[in-house]
């Protein structure tokens, strides 16, 4: 079970941790070209784009949980219709999406708190990745399905190569061709359309796309998907409404110097969060197919697996941060006054990674196991009470340092919540296992 274990989830942390590359070269070339604005107009644009990301995202993993517990269960017909529902779903996801935002950016960033030249260099991206929504939606949707045929290297391939083009574009964009935050953008949308492609050649050599008959909706499979696609749909939606409430009280708090020191704390966690994230979508297979064989034994060792992992993984990134925090500014390109404001903050941040790590795998062992309201408690909590905590409690107290602890004291309360679950529902699993 060690090597199934680290065959799935070593090459899932590799892609995720291209993103998270990919995220601190982005952020590079913008800061050279733009300095404080550029990386603070992005910072404001990126909840839009993380919500375009997250509904593929949610689709794609609601679809295949289904598909991997289908597998385990050996109903090849269940697979077919589960695949086909979900291409529909995704189909439909990126229409929608593409044509409500697109002719609300302006008004949306305002509420976000851009004005000025930061609303414009904000449109500017924006609009070009709301635009080429459909690749991101289809890429992140298809990629948990190539995962769930037990195809993580592949899957971790196409992540890869779509992240490397992506960098490449933005040195060409921004830093030769001068395009800015366009440049960025237009990056961003082509490294996804790369990913998409190998994604559709993968499944069209497999022959792993149902007929034409198949593709009609069934709404049993289409309820149930949606359902099990909150939880990574919000997993990936959540750290971003984080953003926008963090950028929100940081610009009250601290203007929009804080907002560029944020921006540059944003970069650089979100490497060790998409490492962990890495981690809960790698192990998620493994335990949705185990439990699709009523193997609730094997299901538990890989959750523990997972745990052990994370919290590796979030001690080591900690550590880094710590050591590194005042020399990571710089890198970006940011003032001396974002730099100092970033260097204090950075510690508080990371102390919030071991607690993520716990929560993270929780999530995702919930979710695979198909206890998606369980789940949603713990993604959907993290945005209310930091709402609450922000706006009612630590900022108005103590100012700008309450805006940067007021995320850590919320993941310690969530994984406290977390662990509390996993213990009442430990019963119930078990007896699952005995077959009660």
């Amino acid at each position: 079970m060690k090597k199934e274990f680290l065959k799935n989830v070593l090459p899932s942390m590799l892609a995720f941790a291209f993103t998270g590359v990919y995220a601190i070269v982005d952020g590079f070339f913008i800061g050279i070209s733009k300095g404080d604005t550029g990386l603070a107009a992005i910072n404001i644009a990126f909840p839009i784009v993380s919500l375009i990301m997250a509904t593929g995202t949610g689709i794609g993993m609601g679809g295949a949980v289904q598909l991997a517990i289908l597998r385990g269960e050996k109903n090849e017909e269940g697979v077919k219709k589960c695949f086909a529902s979900t291409i529909i779903m995704l189909f439909a996801a990126s229409v929608i999406l593409t044509l409500g935002i697109i002719f609300i950016t302006e008004p949306l960033l305002k509420l976000f708190g851009a004005s000025g030249e930061l609303l414009k260099e904000s449109k500017s991206y924006l609009n070009i990745i709301v635009i080429g929504g459909f690749f991101q939606i289809f890429s992140s949707g298809l990629v948990p399905f190539i995962r769930n045929y037990d195809k993580s290297i592949i899957a971790m391939f196409t992540m890869i190569a779509g992240f490397v083009v992506n960098v490449i574009l933005d040195g060409v964009f921004i830093l030769v061709l001068n395009m800015g935050v366009q440049g960025a953008a237009l990056a961003t949308v082509i490294g996804q359309a790369v990913t998409f492609i190998p994604c559709v050649i993968f499944f069209a050599v497999k022959k792993l796309i149902p007929k034409l008959s198949y593709f009609k909706p069934d709404f049993k499979i289409i309820s149930r998907s949606l359902i099990i696609g909150l939880s990574p749909f919000g997993l990936t939606l959540s750290p971003n409404i984080v953003l926008l409430l963090i950028n929100k009280c940081a610009i009250i708090h601290g203007g929009n110097v804080a907002v560029s020191a944020y921006a540059v704390i944003s970069y650089t966690i979100v490497v060790a969060q998409l490492l962990l994230q890495g981690v809960g979508d790698g192990c998620q297979p493994i335990m949705s197919k185990y439990y699709g064989r009523g193997e609730i034994k094997k299901t538990l060792i890989s959750r523990n697996y997972a745990y052990i992992t994370s919290l590796i993984v979030a001690v080591v990134s900690l550590i880094a941060v710590i050591l590194l925090r005042n020399i990571i500014p710089t890198f970006f390109g940011a003032s001396s006054e974002a730099t100092e404001i970033a260097a204090n903050a950075f510690p508080i941040f990371a102390y919030g990674f071991v607690f993520f790590a716990i929560m993270r795998v929780t999530i995702s062992y919930f979710y695979a196991i198909d206890k998606s309201l369980i789940a949603c408690i713990l993604v959907y909590g993290e945005p209310i009470l930091l709402s609450i905590m922000l706006f009612a409690i630590l900022p108005p107290l103590i100012g700008l340092n309450g805006v940067w602890w007021s995320s850590t004291i919320v993941q310690a309360f969530l994984m406290i919540v977390s662990v509390l679950l996993v213990i009442v529902m430990r019963k119930r699993v078990n007896g699952l296992n005995h077959g009660e």
